[in-house]
């Protein structure tokens, strides 16, 4: 079903907004991220995010971004943060004029890592898809909104029962643009049960 997003709340509200019930668009501030510690550590926690919660353990939450990127690091995409230092966003991060960066950051407890793959800069559409089978999570994309790719699965070892999701964008450099949301929907899990290996005997 359709999300109204006028329902969902801020966490860290930019100064440049405008929502209507299936549309969000954003103007993200320079020098605003979310990364903790790995690699070189960096840490930078202010990004805006907005965010809905459930409590079901078996959901999907998707969303189409638009984006008018052109700085490195300009991003937009979905987020599941629980706290500073547990979190997961899915994006599509600006690099240069001929690519860009697919990919999933998945933090706990407070380091950060990055998965991506290189596409081509001229992309200023995707579809995500973030899914929660209990306290594992899925993320997909995809170009048409009808058939999503597997970008990564992981395990958040500090998920509450109830868990907030929803949408985020930001610049973490000296740079500023556009970010559009639309078609935002919870769904049951589309995320289906792994079937074949049986699971190891404790």
């Amino acid at each position: 079903m359709n999300l109204n997003a006028n329902i969902m709340k801020w966490t860290r509200e930019p100064q440049n907004y405008t929502i209507t019930e299936n549309r969000v668009e954003i103007i993200t501030q320079p020098h605003t991220d979310l990364w903790q510690r790995t690699y070189y550590h960096f840490r930078n926690d202010n990004a805006p995010l907005l965010q809905t919660e459930t409590s079901e353990e078996y959901f999907s939450f998707a969303v189409k971004t638009e984006f008018e990127s052109k700085q490195r690091y300009d991003q937009c995409g979905v987020v599941m943060y629980l706290d500073s230092e547990n979190w997961i966003k899915a994006s599509i991060e600006y690099e240069n004029e001929k690519i860009q960066r697919l990919g999933s950051v998945v933090t706990n407890n407070g380091y950060s890592d990055w998965s991506s793959t290189d596409i081509d800069a001229s992309i200023k559409s995707m579809w995500f898809r973030l899914s929660r089978r209990e306290n594992d999570f899925g993320i997909e994309n995809s170009t048409d909104g009808v058939n999503y790719s597997q970008m990564r699965i992981c395990h958040m070892f500090n998920t509450a029962k109830t868990v907030p999701f929803g949408i985020y964008a930001c610049s973490a450099e000296d740079s500023s643009f556009k970010a559009i949301f639309t078609d935002i929907e919870i769904t049951d899990c589309k995320w289906l049960a792994h079937v074949g290996q049986a699971p190891d005997k404790d």
